[in-house]
């Protein structure tokens, strides 16, 4: 009889202690609870509560991701675009997440959603593209202002997806075909403009020497002979310049002979009589 007294009060120990028992992990933190009044929070570790008097709420701390549906949404300038984002967030006070509001999940959706659309909704669809780190920073704000009494911290809120009207896409890329062209018109200008002032300095050299100029023409002549053409049109001025260069060419080449010595005069040299009678002084007596 003792022993089954012994194995009764073992057995309802063991009960209790298993309803008493309650472990807190380490990115958790627990709200206690007695009489339905708040105890205060309990960190990480082994817990005992009293069976059927306290409980044990555990929220967890680590951050969560949560992604926010795309929304419908007319941006200042009229344009309707379909924003995706999402949010991150943890909780900060235990006991505000528990007692401040039923569901964090739940109305942190709902109110990343609203502000979602409000914030954007201020913007132009140009500002909506290029400022989105603006954006993802006033949305944060607003959800921060929100949410700090639910012991809730909004950590970053990024913008995810941003979907176009097939109309507005074909005119945006539109828009960037004529800002490419204006940028390779643009470049194109300048590089004539360089070129132009180039050509215009060898003009001016070739003015100071003209043979250059000539020499020029020459070189353009042998260009056009590369090309393997079966007809060749010499202007007039050219035919001149090949004149010109023989002439020159013959006097360089004059300048650069020595000089003959003088011929004997006694020998060759015609001798003309006074009755005009042409006598060579190398013929005898007639």
């Amino acid at each position: 009889m003792l022993i089954i007294v012994i194995v009764v009060v073992a057995a309802l120990a063991l009960l209790g202690l298993a309803m008493a028992a309650r472990i807190v992990k380490q990115y958790e933190q627990g709200v206690l609870f007695r009489l339905g009044r708040v105890q205060g929070p309990r960190d990480p570790g082994f817990r005992l509560i009293i069976p059927f008097v306290d409980v044990l709420h555990r929220v967890s701390l680590r951050i969560v991701t949560m992604p926010i549906q795309s929304q419908g949404i007319i941006t200042r300038d009229n344009v309707s675009v379909d924003v995706s984002a999402v949010a991150y967030f943890r909780v900060t006070d235990a006991v505000k997440s528990v007692v401040a509001i039923e569901n964090v999940n739940a109305a942190i959706n709902q109110i990343a959603q609203t502000t979602l659309r409000k914030v954007v909704g201020q913007h132009t669809l140009d500002q909506t593209l290029s400022e989105t780190d603006k954006i993802n920073l006033d949305i944060r704000k607003i959800l921060d202002v929100s949410t700090v009494s639910w012991g809730v911290e909004v950590t970053l809120v990024e913008l995810k997806d941003i979907q176009l009207p097939e109309s507005m896409k074909r005119a945006m890329a539109r828009q960037a075909e004529a800002e490419r062209e204006k940028r390779a018109k643009i470049i194109n200008a300048e590089g004539e403009s360089l070129a132009a002032a180039a050509l215009g300095e060898a003009s001016d050299t070739m003015m100071a020497h003209p043979l250059a100029l000539q020499l020029r023409n020459l070189q353009s002549l042998v260009e056009i002979g590369v090309d393997k053409n079966t007809t060749v049109v010499f202007p007039a001025p050219l035919m001149t310049t090949i004149a010109e260069l023989g002439a020159f060419i013959a006097r360089e080449q004059a300048a650069a002979t020595p000089a003959l010595p003088p011929a004997d005069s006694t020998r060759s040299a015609p001798v003309t009589a006074a009755s005009g009678t042409v006598l060579n002084g190398s013929a005898g007596p007639s």
